[in-house]
């Protein structure tokens, strides 16, 4: 099976993470093959919008551990720091129907999403810290831009999980909809702005982000090498011991 069903119809490309044994969760391969999707589509006058969706009952539960484990993300030339400048630098619309658990970067990805539909089984975490790292995606500025510093706080620094409600309520989503209906709503969406004038959405997709993207890429790039860094500290590797090991990790000494 294929863990990427990529797409293009009607001038829209759909990326469907469909790895659904694993909950969605995201390989090096599967980075370095949405990196040059992303590549392709921002080439392509064919491709006016790009859609990322998963299942009903899960998006994606971030990055897959014992692949991540292999190879850890410690160059600024790996696939899932490709597919971070791919994504953030992306012109067109990017619009993302989510349902079931969105852990990780499966939540910090949509920082950089224009349209966001959440079937009311979305669950949205950042862990990070729980992991002995850092933010990544550029969310620690993304975050508390949109959802306020507080509710950043308890997503980046505690780890809590929060839900469609409070996700639409902090504009981090833009409806909530049954899951049955996420994605042909994200895909209805997609079909309205690729039958607009290109220009016009492009230009006003700039405008909203005009004097954003080189905070956005220097904080991307200062993410990387402090993640980079932690992921050969003592809490990390207790982090993922303890997760390998299907136990509770221990920080008392960290």
């Amino acid at each position: 099976m294929t863990d990427l069903l990529i797409d293009t119809t009607d001038r829209v490309m759909t990326i469907t993470f469909n790895r659904v044994d694993k909950k969605n969760s995201f390989t090096a391969a599967m980075y370095a093959a949405m990196a040059d999707a992303l590549t392709s589509a921002q080439a392509d006058d064919a491709v006016r919008v790009l859609v990322f969706q998963g299942h009903e009952t899960v998006f994606s539960a971030g990055n897959d551990i014992a692949d991540f484990l292999q190879a850890p993300p410690v160059s600024p030339e790996v696939p899932v720091f490709r597919f971070l400048r791919a994504i953030s630098s992306f012109s067109k619309p990017v619009v993302a129907a989510v349902c079931g658990p969105a852990v990780g970067i499966g939540t910090t990805l949509l920082f950089h999403c224009d349209l966001v539909y959440a079937g009311d089984n979305a669950a949205f975490s950042m862990p990070f810290v729980n992991l002995g790292l850092c933010p990544e995606a550029a969310s620690s500025l993304l975050a508390p831009q949109r959802m306020g510093y507080g509710r950043a706080a308890e997503a980046l620094l505690l780890g809590d999980p929060f839900l469609a409600e409070a996700a639409l309520e902090m504009g981090l989503v833009c409806r909530i909809v049954p899951p049955t209906e996420a994605s042909a709503l994200a895909q209805r969406q997609a079909q309205r702005l690729a039958a607009k004038p290109s220009s016009s959405v492009l230009a006003t997709k700039r405008l909203m982000k005009l004097g954003q993207a080189s905070a956005v890429d220097q904080r991307i790039a200062e993410e990387a090498v402090i993640f980079g860094r932690m992921l050969g500290e003592p809490a990390a590797k207790e982090a993922f011991g303890a997760f390998m090991a299907k136990r509770q990790p221990d920080f008392s000494n960290l």
